[in-house]
């Protein structure tokens, strides 16, 4: 069934042109947010619906173009090429009929300067493609990349890293991820939110402790006191940080004082306010204007935190030498487990980006235990499933600290997907990315 993308504005061929724009950037190691950011307003949400579906589909795309031609195109055809390769090689996701995408493609191809020469190119590859589909899509199924629509090295290390649950976690990857809100409960209740989105009729269901998901994803202004600090948006698994790291943990003096490590855009820094709203917060980011995104994000959400611009790992430029009672440490990783939100990810990522990130996690403990007050905690988390950005790092921490006791907390959440309304019922934090985290209390002297 073809669900077309929604753009009267726009001829379908000028979306084609402008996916594989964003498409070519990602490919030159640009995210795909701000790729899509630069398309022009009028036609930036068909565009971003189409570089989305081409992104999960990558993978199996440019399988398919090497199977039609060993050598690739100018790279701007080639973008064009695979995009419409990724949006029509399965009839029941394809978002427009796939001979109107194969039709769209050449005509795209035919009014870009860049691609003019190579549109016989593009119109013989799609024909044969229209033709030859189904031997075409066998003779890739032994593709590991085309099979999974992620990098080999990708597959590989999550087999070795969960071996029992490695597919379903692949499998989570192909479809998007539910649009998931956090209530604020200094506001208001879950259930008076509940009522509150269904008078504006937004379906939705209330998951976790304080979070709400919602059956369709909806623009934030349509949701019901968004800028008043009522809901915000975050997915059900960063919604456990800061009661976990808060849940028992006692102040050295009249208010707990807190660091959030790595803070923008401030969506844990405002949770922990929402739940200790006395607390003194420092949120750290090392750049300036992802500290703006933070101050705008307290400022909607009414509550206020000390909002540095610094590298977290250099405690001499910022540190006033007052221990913390809690450390939320929400460290910089490839971002494996959020590839439902970002299917990028997997194409920007390089095998040895893990182990640099590692590297750069270990660094930041290393650097802000010695900040954390005798009996205080320190959060470690990462939106992450390769367990050397997880479980393999905080062992290592461990053994290397004698004074760092592992207290209970959830491990590796591996990113879920609900299919039906009795497993969501069943499921009490719903669908959620992939996660991990790591409580850490120091002992006492």
């Amino acid at each position: 069934m073809n669900t077309p993308v929604q753009n009267l504005q726009a001829p379908l061929w000028q979306l084609l042109q402008a996916t594989a724009h964003v498409a070519q950037a990602v490919h030159g190691g640009r995210s795909m947010t701000a790729a899509i950011d630069a398309v022009a307003k009028d036609l930036r949400p068909g565009v971003q619906a189409l570089s989305f579906q081409a992104m999960r589909s990558w993978g199996r795309a440019v399988a398919l173009r090497k199977c039609l031609a060993r050598k690739a195109p100018p790279a701007a055809a080639d973008a064009l090429l695979c995009t419409a390769l990724a949006l029509s090689w399965q009839d029941d996701t394809a978002p427009y009929p796939v001979h109107t995408l194969v039709n769209q493609a050449v005509e795209a191809a035919r009014r870009h300067k860049d691609m003019r020469a190579q549109a016989p190119f593009v119109n013989a590859c799609l024909r044969r493609f229209l033709r030859e589909k189904d031997s075409l899509l066998a003779s890739t199924e032994a593709d590991l990349t085309a099979q999974w629509n992620h990098p080999v090295w990708w597959v590989k290390r999550l087999q070795s890293d969960h071996p029992q649950d490695w597919q379903a976690i692949l499998e989570a990857a192909k479809s998007a991820a539910p649009m998931s809100l956090r209530v604020n409960l200094q506001h208001q209740s879950v259930p008076t939110y509940l009522q509150a989105l269904q008078a504006q009729g937004i379906a939705a269901k209330a998951v976790a402790e304080m979070g709400v998901q919602l059956a369709k994803a909806v623009p934030v202004h349509q949701l019901p006191g968004f800028d008043l600090g009522h809901v915000s948006v975050q997915d059900a698994a960063a919604q456990l940080a800061a009661p976990l790291l808060l849940k028992g943990l006692k102040a050295s003096g009249q208010s707990l004082r807190l660091l959030d490590a790595c803070a923008a855009p401030g969506g844990k820094t405002g949770h922990l306010l929402e739940c200790e709203p006395t607390a003194h917060v420092l949120a750290l980011d090392v750049d300036p204007q992802r500290c703006e995104r933070i101050q705008q994000n307290l400022e909607r959400l009414k509550v206020q935190a000390q909002v540095v611009a610094a590298d977290a790992g250099q405690t001499a430029d910022w540190w006033n030498g007052v221990p913390f009672d809690g450390i939320l440490l929400d460290a910089p990783c490839t971002a494996s487990g959020i590839g439902r939100r970002h299917p990028d990810v997997r194409w920007l990522r390089r095998e040895s980006d893990v182990a640099q990130l590692a590297a750069i996690q270990a660094k930041l403990l290393k650097a802000l235990w010695p900040l954390v007050k005798p009996g205080g905690r320190l959060l470690y988390c990462t939106c992450s499933v390769f367990k050397a950005e997880g479980e393999t790092q905080i062992q290592t921490f461990v053994q290397h600290n004698t004074d760092a006791i592992i207290l209970p907390s959830p491990g590796h959440l591996t990113p879920s997907h609900v299919a039906s309304e009795a497993s969501l019922r069943d499921n009490r934090m719903g669908e959620h990315d992939g996660f991990y985290y790591a409580l850490l209390e120091k002992r006492s002297i």
